[in-house]
């Protein structure tokens, strides 16, 4: 296929307008927010906790927003918002539930969202007021009542029944003919016999055990009619505790809602959310989501509606963004809203779900309302609308006023550009690429028109510049289809099998071919390669730091019949090592499947642990394998979570040992490298250079290529600065990706120099934060205070990372702006709400 032939097929599509809460200025949100959490009442904090996970999600920081999930559900103040916080944070965490079950075989329980039980979440509030008056026949005072249902009688104990309810107490004891009747009929009273003696039998005993469940709903149905609070109480909780299925729940949340009972009622949404997303594909459970009225939504989740229809947009989002019913549970998220900013999100969720579906006046309005509320982002959707419906230049125009209304984002010149063209749209883009270099249009629209215009290597130089530092799919798929043209079949399949590693159904072209059939065409192009091959074109690319063509050597090499276990775990580190972490565990995971043995699925065993924050049970897992077997992965693990886990410099000798004897074990030279690295580097922290030296030296000479920095550190430590530059020099001439290697050399040069090599670790990785506080801090020295502002927000406005905020909280500080400071300090506590620096400023 040549290049003409496929021009058509490199194309780049309109960025997405994205369903997400996208302030002008986050970082006076997130301050705003952590304000208001230190003086609100205490049921308000979830929802608080909830708009911060919304603002880290535009974000994108997976991490931060699953903690703001997690402060939400340790808040909540009532029992829905704990199942509902509850459910999406275990919908967040699908997949992991074999963390939970390793956990259990160390003896340790998770910490777990559901299932909970609701009923001891409820207080008793019924009311226990007695009421012991006797009627009297004639001189007798009378004990006993008879009810009669149909041909029985039931017998029961006067007082007892009176005390059931005030009705009771009135038609016993009071001024009704009843009172002094020792005979009632109850008959059309829609109870039956026997339900008449359970509750006869609860009002001697107070207990209903043994009772059928559908006598259970027939007493309970009784019991709201005679208000007899204790026996429908009672009726609620052994029903709730009857909710096994969804069946059950649809079945019992009628009558739950026709009673009002409350604890039943939560028992029935928590089976609901805790089958999440699956329970969305049952009609019967969309109908109550959908339709239920405001008193029904009071009795199923109290004041929790809004929280509880964004957990539902997100999941009906997630598997069809275009269905009636993702746009039903948006609707109703914008009606459930209780202020502004929670309208802002639902109105522009909406919309962006109405553009989806060219539903364009709707969608239109919808935009307009979030943009008067203050949602900026909204106006990308409208400017987008009104292209569609041909004013392009009106479209151009009002971003134009955006930008010269404010400080302006990097999405807004990329959303202008799609204005214009040209070299206005070339400026645009660049402008949005130096404002928000995250963003991936530009780069993919820059690379595609220099492709078209057979500047084939500055193409590939743009689109390596953003998969230098992010691996977005969309950019690999980009950079595949320039390969394709090129007729370069080996890089293209390098590429496919990167995208197979991290997502194994994706699919191409906008969605009309699975990428494993286009692996299957080109592969007919390439010459296979052998087992051997495979490991020399491994060690190639590993000592390169080649990761993109490592990981697809690893995807080639697992269709052959080598050791999958150990290859899907070499794999996951080098997903880690991109930033990967959802894909590292998905290998990790299965590299335990396919474990050769005990002792080698107990080591992958151990990083599931300690790369999902359990170091002593990951610990606990190596010992475990190295009692069944001593291997070179059970020491290193041990040694590693060892040293990572351990702040007594005492334990550096047991870490040395450890590594020690993963080094006596067989092993390939690869993970031999990695171990000679760390020992360098223990011994470097005891202060034994020599060793340390040695160590790094044996490192390259099985071409682990990292060694370099370790050996440069050393060199720095005898004050051989220069030496140490030139070794740093010596990995970035061999590291394809070197922006960390740039970094590091900085280190060792004079200021010139240190800046010149600051300034390409940010055209390399623009989300390394090293470089921005170094620049702020040499303006500061040079008394340019507010240019050193300048940079560390240049980072900040695309990157919320906890260190830059607080150095530009000092810088604020330090000119006496003691707002801009304290509204730095009370972001970063939303960053890091433990970050002790950060807290008496903020106070």
């Amino acid at each position: 296929m040549n290049f003409y032939e496929l021009e058509s097929l490199i194309k780049v599509p309109e960025p997405a307008i994205l369903p997400f809460f996208k302030p002008v200025d986050y970082v006076e949100v997130l301050a705003q927010i952590h304000e208001e959490l230190d003086s609100c009442p205490p049921q308000d904090r979830s929802t608080l906790y909830l708009l911060q996970f919304q603002v880290f999600r535009g974000l994108g920081e997976i991490k931060l927003m699953r903690r703001s999930l997690l402060a939400a559900w340790q808040k909540a103040s009532t029992v829905h918002e704990k199942l509902v916080f509850g459910a999406w944070l275990k919908y967040e965490k699908q997949g992991e539930e074999l963390i939970a079950d390793l956990l259990a075989t160390c003896g340790k329980c998770a910490q777990e969202f559901g299932p909970i039980d609701v009923s001891s979440q409820f207080p008793l509030e019924v009311n226990t007021s007695s009421y012991e008056t006797l009627s009297m026949n004639g001189n007798h005072f009378l004990t006993t009542v008879v009810f009669r249902i149909g041909d029985e009688k039931i017998v029961c104990d006067r007082l007892k029944i009176s005390s059931l309810s005030a009705p009771f107490h009135a038609m016993l004891n009071g001024c009704f003919s009843e009172s002094i009747c020792e005979d009632i009929d109850l008959s059309a009273n829609n109870i039956s016999a026997s339900g008449m003696r359970a509750i006869s039998e609860f009002s001697l005993t107070g207990s209903l055990s043994g009772v059928s469940p559908n006598l259970l709903l027939e007493i309970l149905v009784f019991a709201n009619k005679f208000c007899c609070e204790r026996l429908k109480d009672a009726c609620d909780r052994i029903l709730a505790s009857l909710v096994l299925s969804i069946d059950d729940a649809v079945e019992l949340l009628e009558c739950a809602l026709e009673e009002n009972c409350r604890v039943l009622a939560a028992s029935c949404l928590q089976v609901f959310l805790n089958d999440l997303p699956n329970c969305l594909n049952d009609s019967r459970v969309l109908e109550i989501f959908r339709h239920a009225d405001r008193q029904q939504r009071l009795i199923m989740v109290g004041p929790a509606s809004f929280s509880l229809y964004c957990l539902l947009s997100e999941v009906a989002v997630n598997l069809d963004p275009r269905s009636d019913t993702t746009a039903c549970f948006l609707e109703r998220l914008a009606e459930f809203a209780e202020n502004d900013r929670q309208r802002m999100l639902a109105f522009h969720q909406l919309a962006c779900v109405r553009l989806l579906r060219r539903e364009y006046d709707e969608a239109e309005r919808l935009f307009e309302a979030a943009l008067n509320l203050g949602h900026l982002y909204s106006v990308a959707g409208l400017v987008r609308l009104a292209c569609i419906k041909g004013h392009k230049l009106w479209s151009y125009e009002k971003l134009s006023s955006v930008i010269s209304s404010i400080s302006p984002l990097g999405w807004m010149y990329q959303e202008r550009a799609l204005y214009c063209e040209g070299d206005k749209k070339w400026d645009d883009l660049e402008k949005a690429t130096e404002l928000d270099p995250t963003l991936t249009y530009p780069y993919m629209y820059r690379a595609a028109s220099l492709m078209r215009n057979e500047n084939v290597q500055a193409a590939l130089a743009e689109i390596n510049r953003i998969l230098g530092f992010k691996l977005a799919l969309e950019c690999l798929e980009l950079r595949f289809c320039f390969y394709l043209a090129l007729e370069d079949y080996q890089s293209a399949i390098c590429d496919v099998q990167a995208i197979l590693t991290l997502s194994p159904e994706y699919r191409m072209f906008e969605g009309r071919v699975a990428a494993s059939q286009l692996r299957t065409l080109v592969r007919e192009h390439v010459q296979n390669w052998t087992t051997a091959d495979c490991w020399l074109q491994l060690y190639d690319r590993w000592s390169s730091v080649d990761d993109i063509g490592s990981l697809s050597v690893i995807y080639q090499m697992l269709e052959s019949d080598a050791a999958k276990g150990v290859l899907y775990f070499r794999q996951s580190l080098l997903l880690l090592r991109l930033n990967c972490p959802e894909a590292a565990m998905r290998s990790l995971q299965l590299a335990r499947q396919h474990a050769s043995s005990d002792h080698e699925r107990l080591v992958y065993e151990g990083w599931i642990l300690y790369d999902t924050g359990h170091c002593e049970e990951g610990l606990r897992k190596a010992e475990e394998s190295i009692e069944i077997k001593r291997s070179f992965e059970a020491f290193f693990l041990k040694a590693y979570a060892l040293a990572d886990s351990s702040p007594d410099p005492s334990c550096s000798s047991t870490v040395i040992s450890l590594l020690e004897d993963a080094l006596k074990c067989p092993s390939d030279r690869l993970r031999k490298g990695q171990a000679l690295n760390n020992l360098g580097s223990v011994y470097v922290d005891c202060g034994k250079l020599e060793l340390a030296a040695d160590c790094y030296v044996n490192a390259l000479k099985i071409r682990h290529t990292r060694a370099h920095q370790g050996l440069a550190r050393v060199h720095f430590l005898r004050n051989n600065k220069a030496a140490a530059y030139d070794e740093m020099t010596k990995l970035i001439e061999k590291a394809q990706n070197n922006a960390s290697a740039y970094e590091k050399r900085s280190e060792y040069c004079d200021r010139e120099l240190t800046k010149a090599d600051l300034e390409m670790v940010t055209r390399l990785d623009p989300l390394r934060v090293y470089p921005y506080r170094y620049r702020a801090a040499v303006l500061m020295d040079r008394h340019k205070a507010q240019e050193a502002i300048a940079e560390l927000s240049r980072a900040i406005s695309f990157k919320a990372d906890l260190h830059l905020l607080h150095l530009r909280a000092a810088f604020h500080e330090h000119i006496g702006d003691v707002l801009g400071a304290l509204r730095d300090c009370r972001a970063a506590l939303s960053v890091d709400p433990n970050h002790q620096e950060m807290l008496e400023p903020a106070v």
